[in-house]
């Protein structure tokens, strides 16, 4: 999944070749899950970009926006697998397996951008498993993000330095009984930080991701506050490509497993993957001990896990189907008063805990197998022919080799 390195990857592409330009032409493809699921449409998204001057990109997190010459102004999460392909530049964060196709608009589209000016520059937003998130907020820029959804999200490690302090973090760790991991992925608590980067946070703090939050000494809090800055500030600043990573990160070496001399660091310290929460966690025991109790549920299972592959729980009784609790979510919705403040408050909460929540269960929803119907807006005058265009593919990482950016 795309985390705050490779968002910020995405985000620097826009500002190079989106921002200070005008979106002529805007196509779309109809989705009632991408669009549909945060209130919006892709007719709607088509009438609010096109013709719009693109003032800033920014980003909060996972989440990411353009921020336009009037509102509304879009804001995406990639999910799982989106991403975006610029039609004049390579944005990929990884090698690919094979040769990235050079079709344009690229597999899985659910937007395209054409930028006025020239030469033609075309964005495209991709998700084949339709996790992502696509909606339109209508607030001024400067109000974003004190508009849902991102209002219900923590502070960013980079662009938060002020609020996320040592004494926050230790206020925050002290006021909950969770295994440390598990709050630092929840985007309630703070922004950005996914599974290999939750995981190389901890490597460097030297601390166990199963140990309870309100367990750690004013020493380990301080610990895991450097190494926080420290982990998301390099990753951040290199865009997510990892061949500028520190030689000696955990991210480095952690993809090796089930390869001869894989699962080791280069000083031979062994790394094991455990089941943290129905979360894959890459540990290196040597360094990484548990100093005080430690949630009951962390199990070694370095023989099947994927790669960096985030786990289903397995099932209980007690867990519901996804259908039934979806269904229990449109009730609970239907039953609020969205008319109210406090009505309006609790859509926006469980809107964001449904996404989280689908991020977190890898949820497999197919994509569609034949086109939908394609939406096109453009202004007059505007140009529509496309010169050349090249692609990748929206994969996820296999390994920690990334291509240059």
């Amino acid at each position: 999944m795309p985390e705050i390195a490779e968002v910020a990857r995405i985000v620097h592409f826009l500002k190079k070749h989106v921002v200070g330009k005008t979106i002529a032409t805007v196509k779309t493809q109809e989705d009632d899950i991408i669009y549909g699921k945060v209130g919006t449409s892709a007719t709607a998204f088509s009438a609010a970009l096109t013709g719009k001057t693109v003032v800033a990109a920014r980003q909060q997190g996972k989440y990411f926006w353009l921020e336009l010459s009037s509102p509304p102004h879009p804001l995406m999460h990639f999910g799982m697998s989106g991403w975006m392909n610029f039609s004049n530049d390579s944005t990929a964060y990884y090698r690919p397996s094979k040769p990235a196709p050079t079709d344009w608009p690229p597999r899985f589209w659910k937007f395209v951008l054409q930028m006025k000016e020239d030469p033609t520059i075309e964005v495209a937003f991709v998700d084949a498993r339709r996790l992502g998130r696509i909606r339109l907020v209508d607030v001024e820029g400067e109000k974003m993000r004190l508009t849902s959804p991102l209002k219900e999200n923590g502070p960013d490690p980079v662009i938060d330095k002020d609020v996320l302090t040592v004494e926050w973090l230790a206020k925050k760790l002290r006021s909950k009984r969770v295994p440390v991991k598990a709050l630092l992925l929840d985007q309630a608590n703070i922004s950005g930080i996914g599974n290999w980067v939750g995981d190389e946070i901890m490597y460097q703090a030297r601390l166990h991701p199963e140990q309870y939050s309100n367990t750690f000494t004013d020493a380990q809090i301080a610990a895991l506050h450097k190494a926080m800055m420290f982990v998301c500030d390099t990753a951040v600043g290199v865009l997510g490509d990892s061949d500028q990573f520190p030689e000696d990160w955990l991210m480095k070496h952690r993809w090796g497993k089930g390869k001869k001399d894989g699962g080791k660091l280069p000083n031979g310290a062994k790394i094991t993957f455990l089941k943290v929460g129905g979360r894959t966690s890459a540990v290196v025991p040597s360094v990484q001990k548990k100093t005080a109790a430690v949630a009951g549920d962390v199990e070694d299972d370095g023989e099947d896990e994927d790669d960096d592959e985030d786990v289903k729980p397995k099932k209980t009784p007690k867990r519901k189907n996804r259908a039934v609790k979806e269904e229990e979510e449109e009730e609970t919705k239907t039953m609020t008063p969205a008319n109210t403040k406090r009505g309006r408050e609790k859509v926006n909460k469980d809107v964001v805990k449904a996404e989280d929540d689908e991020e977190e269960e890898e949820e497999k929803v197919p994509a569609a197998k034949k086109p939908r119907r394609t939406i096109s807006i453009a202004r007059k005058g505007s140009k529509t022919e496309k010169g050349p265009s090249k692609s990748e593919d929206s994969g996820r990482r296999k390994s920690g080799r990334l291509s240059k950016g």
